[in-house]
């Protein structure tokens, strides 16, 4: 791991269209956590630190904090299905793409206010999960409204 001195983190980036992030650790280093589609929760990533960092590409694109968020809702709610409550939420919000996509529009301000709200809703409700799970890489903090 890579010493964080002088580096703002968390830092968030959309790798290959998969969510990443950069975090601070305990002792002062980074760690960097990939989202894993196959179960939503996050595996460690830390070889790519040095790659995002210092190499770059066409494919990796720093993004902010809400961007995040969205994009990683937006990768569990496709890749993932199940029961409860988030998994009925993710519903809601492709019931609403489903419906853009028939109706061959962009969603109204509104629809779009509803699909982030959702969203960032679903991100504290799965990193909550995660986090009593013990999944190392989960933050519920960084869903919090930014408002």
């Amino acid at each position: 791991m890579s010493s964080s001195k002088g580096l703002s983190l968390p830092r968030f980036f959309n790798y290959y269209d998969s969510p990443l992030k950069l975090v601070s650790t305990a002792d002062g280093g980074i760690a960097g956590w990939r989202l894993s589609r196959e179960t939503g929760g996050w595996r460690e990533a830390h070889e790519l630190i040095d790659r995002v960092l210092f190499q770059g590409g066409d494919e990796i694109n720093g993004i902010s904090r809400d961007e995040f968020v969205q994009l990683t809702e937006q990768e569990r709610g496709r890749c993932l299905r199940g029961e409860g409550a988030i998994f009925a939420l993710y519903e809601t919000v492709r019931a609403i793409e489903d419906t853009l996509r028939e109706e061959r529009r962009y969603p109204t301000p509104r629809e779009q206010a509803l699909i982030r709200g959702v969203r960032r809703r679903t991100f504290v409700m799965f990193e909550e999960q995660l986090q009593q799970a013990g999944d190392p890489g989960a933050d519920p903090t960084i869903g919090a409204d930014p408002s």
